[in-house]
Protein backbone atom coordinates (compact mmCIF):
# COMPACT_ATOMS: atom_id res chain seq x y z
CA UNK A 1 0.00 0.00 0.00
CA UNK A 2 1.34 3.75 -0.98
CA UNK A 3 1.84 6.46 0.73
CA UNK A 4 -1.72 8.85 1.11
CA UNK A 5 0.07 11.58 1.00
CA UNK A 6 1.17 11.72 -2.34
CA UNK A 7 -0.84 9.34 -3.61
CA UNK A 8 -3.29 10.06 -6.43
CA UNK A 9 -6.87 8.37 -6.21
CA UNK A 10 -8.22 6.82 -9.36
CA UNK A 11 -11.76 5.34 -9.04
CA UNK A 12 -13.57 3.30 -11.87
CA UNK A 13 -16.90 3.77 -12.16
CA UNK A 14 -19.04 1.39 -14.37
CA UNK A 15 -22.10 2.50 -16.26
CA UNK A 16 -21.00 5.76 -16.55
CA UNK A 17 -22.05 7.56 -18.95
CA UNK A 18 -24.86 8.79 -17.91
CA UNK A 19 -27.67 8.48 -15.10
CA UNK A 20 -26.23 7.67 -11.69
CA UNK A 21 -22.72 5.91 -12.14
CA UNK A 22 -22.21 9.74 -14.36
CA UNK A 23 -23.64 11.75 -11.69
CA UNK A 24 -21.00 9.94 -9.13
CA UNK A 25 -18.44 9.94 -11.51
CA UNK A 26 -18.98 14.47 -11.66
CA UNK A 27 -18.57 14.17 -7.60
CA UNK A 28 -15.55 11.75 -7.39
CA UNK A 29 -14.00 13.89 -10.06
CA UNK A 30 -15.25 16.99 -8.38
CA UNK A 31 -13.14 15.49 -4.88
CA UNK A 32 -10.30 15.75 -7.39
CA UNK A 33 -9.98 11.78 -8.02
CA UNK A 34 -9.08 10.62 -11.06
CA UNK A 35 -12.09 9.04 -13.02
CA UNK A 36 -12.41 6.37 -15.62
CA UNK A 37 -15.51 6.19 -17.29
CA UNK A 38 -16.84 2.72 -17.38
CA UNK A 39 -19.36 2.88 -20.90
CA UNK A 40 -20.07 -0.54 -23.02
CA UNK A 41 -20.56 2.30 -25.99
CA UNK A 42 -16.65 3.89 -26.70
CA UNK A 43 -18.19 6.94 -28.04
CA UNK A 44 -20.64 7.39 -25.33
CA UNK A 45 -17.97 7.32 -22.90
CA UNK A 46 -15.52 9.36 -24.45
CA UNK A 47 -18.11 12.03 -24.56
CA UNK A 48 -19.02 12.04 -21.09
CA UNK A 49 -15.02 12.19 -19.93
CA UNK A 50 -14.68 14.85 -22.58
CA UNK A 51 -17.55 16.72 -21.15
CA UNK A 52 -15.55 15.79 -17.55
CA UNK A 53 -12.18 17.18 -19.08
CA UNK A 54 -13.57 20.45 -20.01
CA UNK A 55 -14.97 21.26 -16.82
CA UNK A 56 -11.49 20.72 -15.40
CA UNK A 57 -11.66 17.48 -14.10
CA UNK A 58 -8.98 14.39 -14.72
CA UNK A 59 -11.37 11.82 -16.51
CA UNK A 60 -10.98 9.17 -18.95
CA UNK A 61 -12.72 7.02 -21.00
CA UNK A 62 -12.56 2.95 -20.07
CA UNK A 63 -14.28 0.48 -22.73
CA UNK A 64 -16.43 -1.89 -20.20
CA UNK A 65 -19.23 -3.95 -21.18
CA UNK A 66 -19.66 -5.82 -17.54
CA UNK A 67 -21.12 -9.08 -19.51
CA UNK A 68 -17.60 -9.71 -21.73
CA UNK A 69 -15.12 -11.33 -19.78
CA UNK A 70 -12.31 -10.83 -22.23
CA UNK A 71 -13.20 -7.48 -22.04
CA UNK A 72 -13.35 -6.63 -18.61
CA UNK A 73 -9.85 -8.17 -18.55
CA UNK A 74 -8.47 -5.10 -20.80
CA UNK A 75 -9.84 -3.22 -19.10
CA UNK A 76 -7.98 -3.84 -16.07
CA UNK A 77 -4.64 -4.51 -17.94
CA UNK A 78 -5.51 -1.02 -19.32
CA UNK A 79 -5.75 0.54 -16.26
CA UNK A 80 -2.32 -1.43 -14.69
CA UNK A 81 -0.43 -0.39 -17.52
CA UNK A 82 -1.68 3.14 -16.85
CA UNK A 83 -2.44 4.40 -13.38
CA UNK A 84 -0.38 1.17 -11.57
CA UNK A 85 -3.38 1.05 -8.97
CA UNK A 86 -7.13 1.87 -8.16
CA UNK A 87 -8.63 2.97 -5.20
CA UNK A 88 -11.83 3.18 -5.60
CA UNK A 89 -15.19 0.77 -7.90
CA UNK A 90 -18.29 1.31 -8.22
CA UNK A 91 -20.19 -1.12 -9.42
CA UNK A 92 -22.87 0.95 -10.70
CA UNK A 93 -23.53 -0.87 -14.55
CA UNK A 94 -26.71 -2.44 -14.74
CA UNK A 95 -30.16 -3.33 -16.56
CA UNK A 96 -33.92 -3.24 -15.41
CA UNK A 97 -34.89 -6.38 -18.12
CA UNK A 98 -37.72 -4.57 -19.09
CA UNK A 99 -36.43 -1.95 -21.32
CA UNK A 100 -37.47 1.55 -20.70
CA UNK A 101 -40.10 0.30 -17.35
CA UNK A 102 -39.60 0.95 -14.16
CA UNK A 103 -39.57 -2.06 -11.71
CA UNK A 104 -42.80 -0.87 -10.17
CA UNK A 105 -44.66 -1.35 -13.79
CA UNK A 106 -42.83 -4.03 -15.49
CA UNK A 107 -45.65 -6.90 -15.83
CA UNK A 108 -43.03 -8.98 -17.83
CA UNK A 109 -41.34 -9.75 -14.38
CA UNK A 110 -44.18 -11.76 -13.18
CA UNK A 111 -42.64 -14.72 -11.49
CA UNK A 112 -44.76 -17.34 -12.07
CA UNK A 113 -45.22 -16.24 -16.37
CA UNK A 114 -41.55 -14.72 -16.56
CA UNK A 115 -39.05 -15.55 -19.50
CA UNK A 116 -36.36 -17.40 -18.34
CA UNK A 117 -33.72 -15.72 -20.94
CA UNK A 118 -34.64 -12.31 -19.46
CA UNK A 119 -33.97 -13.53 -16.30
CA UNK A 120 -30.52 -14.71 -17.25
CA UNK A 121 -29.54 -11.59 -19.29
CA UNK A 122 -30.57 -9.53 -16.33
CA UNK A 123 -28.37 -11.49 -13.76
CA UNK A 124 -25.32 -11.48 -16.82
CA UNK A 125 -25.22 -7.95 -15.96
CA UNK A 126 -26.55 -7.09 -12.58
CA UNK A 127 -24.68 -10.10 -10.71
CA UNK A 128 -22.27 -11.78 -12.92
CA UNK A 129 -21.03 -8.75 -14.15
CA UNK A 130 -20.19 -7.30 -10.67
CA UNK A 131 -18.24 -10.59 -10.40
CA UNK A 132 -16.29 -10.34 -13.74
CA UNK A 133 -15.33 -6.22 -13.10
CA UNK A 134 -14.59 -7.03 -9.18
CA UNK A 135 -12.52 -9.74 -9.93
CA UNK A 136 -10.57 -8.24 -12.22
CA UNK A 137 -9.86 -5.21 -10.05
CA UNK A 138 -9.04 -6.63 -6.29
CA UNK A 139 -5.49 -7.02 -7.32
CA UNK A 140 -5.29 -3.27 -8.54
CA UNK A 141 -7.50 -2.50 -5.35
CA UNK A 142 -4.52 -4.33 -3.06
CA UNK A 143 -2.55 -1.62 -4.18
CA UNK A 144 -4.67 1.33 -2.52
CA UNK A 145 -3.54 2.98 0.58
CA UNK A 146 -7.68 2.99 1.54
CA UNK A 147 -9.44 0.43 -1.13
CA UNK A 148 -12.91 1.06 -1.31
CA UNK A 149 -15.87 -1.32 -3.48
CA UNK A 150 -19.54 0.73 -3.51
CA UNK A 151 -22.24 -2.44 -5.08
CA UNK A 152 -25.09 -0.14 -6.57
CA UNK A 153 -28.17 -2.06 -5.33
CA UNK A 154 -31.85 -1.31 -4.71
CA UNK A 155 -34.37 -0.99 -2.30
CA UNK A 156 -35.87 -3.67 -4.10
CA UNK A 157 -33.32 -6.32 -2.95
CA UNK A 158 -34.97 -5.56 0.61
CA UNK A 159 -36.07 -9.05 1.37
CA UNK A 160 -37.51 -7.49 5.00
CA UNK A 161 -39.32 -4.66 3.00
CA UNK A 162 -40.54 -6.45 -0.11
CA UNK A 163 -41.42 -9.10 2.06
CA UNK A 164 -43.66 -7.18 4.11
CA UNK A 165 -47.48 -6.66 2.73
CA UNK A 166 -48.26 -3.79 4.54
CA UNK A 167 -44.56 -1.99 3.53
CA UNK A 168 -43.36 1.23 1.67
CA UNK A 169 -42.51 -1.21 -1.04
CA UNK A 170 -45.99 -2.85 -1.02
CA UNK A 171 -46.86 -1.33 -4.65
CA UNK A 172 -44.20 -3.22 -6.26
CA UNK A 173 -45.11 -5.83 -8.46
CA UNK A 174 -43.55 -9.20 -7.95
CA UNK A 175 -39.82 -9.60 -9.72
CA UNK A 176 -37.92 -12.73 -10.70
CA UNK A 177 -35.32 -10.50 -12.65
CA UNK A 178 -34.77 -7.31 -11.37
CA UNK A 179 -35.08 -7.53 -7.77
CA UNK A 180 -33.61 -10.75 -7.08
CA UNK A 181 -30.44 -10.03 -8.89
CA UNK A 182 -29.88 -7.23 -7.02
CA UNK A 183 -30.51 -9.32 -3.21
CA UNK A 184 -28.10 -11.31 -5.30
CA UNK A 185 -25.57 -8.06 -5.16
CA UNK A 186 -26.68 -7.36 -1.55
CA UNK A 187 -25.32 -10.95 -0.53
CA UNK A 188 -22.33 -10.98 -2.88
CA UNK A 189 -21.12 -7.33 -0.97
CA UNK A 190 -21.50 -9.40 2.17
CA UNK A 191 -19.21 -12.07 1.31
CA UNK A 192 -16.51 -9.63 -1.01
CA UNK A 193 -16.79 -7.75 2.43
CA UNK A 194 -15.65 -11.00 4.51
CA UNK A 195 -13.01 -11.99 2.56
CA UNK A 196 -11.35 -8.41 2.08
CA UNK A 197 -11.76 -7.39 5.02
CA UNK A 198 -8.13 -8.21 6.34
CA UNK A 199 -6.97 -6.06 2.93
CA UNK A 200 -8.06 -2.92 4.67
CA UNK A 201 -11.15 -3.23 1.52
CA UNK A 202 -14.21 -1.52 2.50
CA UNK A 203 -17.75 -3.35 0.76
CA UNK A 204 -20.85 -2.08 0.71
CA UNK A 205 -24.00 -2.08 -0.94
CA UNK A 206 -26.12 1.25 -1.60
CA UNK A 207 -30.00 1.50 -2.72
CA UNK A 208 -29.64 5.16 -3.76
CA UNK A 209 -33.55 5.63 -3.88
CA UNK A 210 -35.91 6.22 -6.74
CA UNK A 211 -33.81 8.30 -9.07
CA UNK A 212 -34.66 10.20 -12.13
CA UNK A 213 -33.00 8.02 -15.08
CA UNK A 214 -33.55 6.32 -18.16
CA UNK A 215 -33.95 3.11 -16.40
CA UNK A 216 -37.38 4.31 -15.17
CA UNK A 217 -38.43 6.73 -17.84
CA UNK A 218 -37.75 9.52 -16.03
CA UNK A 219 -40.14 8.75 -13.03
CA UNK A 220 -37.91 8.76 -10.45
CA UNK A 221 -38.48 11.34 -7.67
CA UNK A 222 -34.51 12.32 -6.31
CA UNK A 223 -32.00 13.91 -8.55
CA UNK A 224 -29.34 12.26 -9.93
CA UNK A 225 -26.99 14.17 -7.68
CA UNK A 226 -29.34 13.15 -4.83
CA UNK A 227 -28.85 9.58 -5.65
CA UNK A 228 -25.09 9.70 -6.11
CA UNK A 229 -24.20 11.36 -3.07
CA UNK A 230 -24.69 8.11 -0.58
CA UNK A 231 -22.67 5.84 -3.12
CA UNK A 232 -20.08 8.56 -3.02
CA UNK A 233 -19.96 8.83 0.79
CA UNK A 234 -19.29 5.14 0.80
CA UNK A 235 -16.43 5.89 -1.61
CA UNK A 236 -14.97 7.75 0.23
CA UNK A 237 -15.37 6.11 3.67
CA UNK A 238 -12.45 6.86 6.59
CA UNK A 239 -10.60 3.70 7.75
CA UNK A 240 -13.42 3.45 10.58
CA UNK A 241 -16.05 3.02 8.42
CA UNK A 242 -18.48 0.37 8.17
CA UNK A 243 -18.10 -2.63 5.43
CA UNK A 244 -20.28 -4.90 4.63
CA UNK A 245 -23.13 -2.86 4.90
CA UNK A 246 -26.22 -2.18 2.96
CA UNK A 247 -27.31 1.87 3.19
CA UNK A 248 -29.63 4.07 1.64
CA UNK A 249 -29.87 8.18 1.93
CA UNK A 250 -31.37 7.84 5.47
CA UNK A 251 -28.73 5.09 6.62
CA UNK A 252 -29.16 1.50 6.71
CA UNK A 253 -31.49 -0.46 4.81
CA UNK A 254 -32.76 -3.90 6.09
CA UNK A 255 -31.27 -7.14 4.33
Amino acid sequence: MGDETTHRKVALVTGANKGIGRGVAEHLAGLGMTVLIGARDRGRGEEAAAALSAAGHDAHAVTLDVTDRAGVREAAKLIEERFGHLDVLINNAGITGSGQVSPQDAHDQIPSSVDLDMVRAVFETNVFGVIAVTNAMVPLLRRSPAPRVVNVSSHAASLTLTSDPDGPLAALLPSAAYAPSKSAVTALTVQYANELRKDGVLVNAVAPGYVDTDSNNHTGHLTVAQGAATVVRLATLGADGPTAGFFGEQGPVPW
